[in-house]
């Protein structure tokens, strides 16, 4: 099966991440630009694009990326492990002259989540960022985008290891995300 343009819709090897992944990224969730829920009906998390607390982040090569996130929500006593998308760039659509992280939960919430813990790990990446001639084509690319993630992560070595995964399979996997619900 393939979506745009072509594009696969399954991505890495079944065995699992491979270098450089995966990578980590964490931080309390800040608000962003407010176009995610609004304009494109695909709500975002954004954490602030720190290249001391997070190194490989000068050298990431700009495009969607995917694996999972954990939130510790103020209401919260533990971590919970979410599959995510994740664009790291500048958005060319929206011409935007400042980098960021912007993070797609694959869960409906029925509230935001600022200022809650966010926990990253990214296991793969699958595209570059680029600019759309419309604001539907922008979406389909996104809505594929989770398609990709969600297929991609529902293989042994990209699952997680004795972790359940909210809104996914978990548990029964090969991946290593103790660090995503180690205590704070």
């Amino acid at each position: 099966m393939s979506g745009p343009n072509g594009r696969p819709s399954i991505v890495g090897q079944n065995t699992g991440p491979e270098a450089p992944y995966p990578l980590t990224m964490e931080g309390k969730v800040i608000s962003g630009f407010g176009r995610g829920s609004k304009e494109l009906g695909i709500p975002t998390a954004n954490l602030p694009v720190d290249e001391k607390a997070t190194p490989w982040i000068a050298d990431a090569k700009s495009g969607v990326y995917f694996g999972y996130a954990s939130l510790l929500t103020p209401a919260a006593t533990d971590f919970k492990v979410y599959p995510m998308v994740m664009s790291i760039g500048y958005n060319p659509f929206y011409k935007n002259t400042v980098r960021s992280a912007e993070v797609h939960i694959l869960h409906s919430f029925e509230q935001d989540f600022y200022d809650a813990h966010m926990r990253l790990l990214i296991t793969g990446f699958i595209r570059e960022e680029k600019d759309y001639k419309s604001l539907e084509a922008l979406v389909e690319d996104i809505n594929f985008d989770c398609t990709v993630t969600k297929n991609s992560l529902d293989r042994q070595g990209w699952r997680p290891k004795g972790v359940e995964v909210v809104d996914g399979k978990g548990a029964d996997g090969d991946l290593d995300v103790a660090w995503l619900v180690k205590p704070l």
